[in-house]
C-alpha cells in the first residue's frame, strides 16, 4: 500500500505540471523542504559505554548529555512514558546523539541481522589510513561486520579504489570505516591534518525500491541526487557479508552536511522488512534530523502523501532538550526515521 500512495503522488505532481504551466513554475521556484541534514540519532542501550566506544575507539568529542522526560517527549518518540538520556559527539564538521530509553526500555537488534534486511542502517566514518584503523579497531576488539577490509575494483568506475571495513559498535549497531582516494568523495576528505578519523560521509539506509525511496527523500524533502553505482563482486560480498550481494546505490546531499546513501539489494531480494511493531527505543532505532523552515508546512506536505509518522506531529521539545524547537519524527517508505527539525 505504501508503494501505491507514493506512486499516486507522483503521478499527480506529474499531472499538475503538465496541465498548467503556472503549476510548473511555482513547483520550480518552491525551496527544498530540507535545508541540511544534521546529527544522526540511534538508540542505545547503555549511554555511558557507548559514550566511551565512540570517544575512546572512533575519536569522538563529548558534548552536551541531556535527560529528557514528559509529555512533548512521549509525542514525539511516540513512547508512553519515555524517560531518556540523550548525547551530542562531533567527529569534525558531523555529529551523532545516542539515545538511551531509560524507561521503557526496547528491544535489541536480532542477532541474525543482515546487511540486507531493511531495518539496517549505519554511519561511514571516513579515515586517512584504513590499515591502520583496522589494526586499532582489533585492538579493541571490535566485532567484525565484513570479513575484513575490502578495496572495491577499478572496473567499477565511480567506486573503483575506495576501501571499507564493516564493523559493530557494543550493540550491534553497524559502522564503516571508509577511506577515499584522490578523485572519489568530497575533496575535504583528502586533508587529513594528521587526524586519523575525519568525519561522517553519510549514513546509509537498506531500500526495497529505489524509485519510491526517491519519492520520499528527492522529490518530497528535496535532497539532490549526487551520485549513482551499481556494485557487486567478491569484494562487495565480503564487505556487506552478503554471498551474491548486487547493489543499486544512490547517494544524495541537502545543502549541507552529511550524504544519505540508498542501498537497493538488487540480488539477493530475501531481505526482511523493517519490524511494524518496531519502536523509538528498540535498538534497530535510528532517525537522521532533518533541517526545515517550517516543520509544520513539512507535516503538511508529507501527511499529503500518506508518510507515516511516529510522532503525533510536529512536537515543541522544550529545554532541557538538545536543539529546543519544533520536531516530527516520520518513516520513509521501507520505515527509516527521519526528525524534521527547525533551524
Amino acid at each position: 500500500m505504501k508503494r501505491i500512495s507514493w506512486a499516486i503522488a507522483i503521478a499527480l505532481s506529474s499531472c499538475c505540471m503538465n496541465l498548467a504551466s503556472g503549476c510548473q513554475s511555482a513547483h520550480a521556484a518552491e525551496a527544498p523542504l530540507v535545508s541540511a541534514v544534521g546529527c544522526i540519532s540511534f538508540t542505545v542501550s547503555d549511554l555511558d559505554r557507548s559514550l566511551d566506544f565512540y570517544e575512546r575507539v572512533l575519536h569522538f568529542k563529548r558534548g552536551a548529555v541531556v535527560e529528557e522526560s514528559g509529555e512533548a517527549l512521549e509525542h514525539l518518540t511516540g513512547v508512553f512514558g519515555a524517560r531518556t538520556r540523550t548525547a551530542r559527539m562531533t567527529l569534525g564538521s558531523e555529529c551523532i546523539e545516542p539515545r538511551e530509553f531509560l524507561a521503557p526500555r526496547g528491544r535489541a537488534i536480532p542477532e541474525d541481522s543482515r546487511s540486507n534486511d531493511r531495518w539496517f542502517q549505519h554511519l561511514a566514518i571516513v579515515v586517512s589510513d584504513l590499515d591502520r584503523v583496522y589494526a586499532e579497531l582489533r585492538a579493541a576488539k571490535v566485532e567484525h561486520a565484513s570479513t575484513g577490509p575490502q578495496t572495491l575494483p577499478l572496473s567499477n568506475p565511480n567506486a573503483g579504489g575506495i576501501r571499507a571495513f564493516y564493523f559493530k559498535d557494543p550493540d550491534h549497531h553497524v559502522l564503516e570505516a571508509i577511506w577515499f582516494p584522490k578523485g572519489k568523495g568530497d575533496a575535504r576528505w583528502q586533508d587529513a591534518r594528521g587526524e586519523l578519523f575525519l568525519g561522517i560521509d553519510h549514513t546509509a539506509i537498506v531500500s526495497s525500491d529505489t524509485e519510491a525511496s526517491l519519492a520520499f527523500w528527492r522529490d518530497t524533502l528535496g535532497l539532490r541526487v549526487v551520485g549513482t553505482s551499481e556494485n557487486s563482486g567478491v569484494e562487495q560480498e565480503h564487505l556487506n557479508n552478503v554471498f551474491g550481494a548486487r547493489l543499486r546505490i544512490t547517494t544524495l546531499h541537502a545543502a549541507s552536511g552529511p550524504g544519505v546513501e540508498l542501498l537497493e539489494y538488487l540480488a539477493p531480494r530475501d531481505g526482511r522488512p523493517y519490524p511494524a511493531d518496531a519502536h523509538a527505543n528498540d535498538l534497530v532505532h535510528w532517525h537522521t534530523r532533518l533541517v526545515t523552515n517550517d516543520p509544520a508546512h513539512a507535516e503538511q506536505v508529507l501527511r499529503a502523501k500518506h508518510a507515516t509518522f511516529l510522532s503525533s506531529g510536529v512536537v515543541t521539545a522544550p529545554a532541557p532538550a538538545l536543539d529546543a524547537g519544533h520536531d516530527a519524527l516520520v518513516r520513509d517508505p521501507d520505515g527509516h526515521a527521519a526528525e524534521l527539525v527547525s533551524p
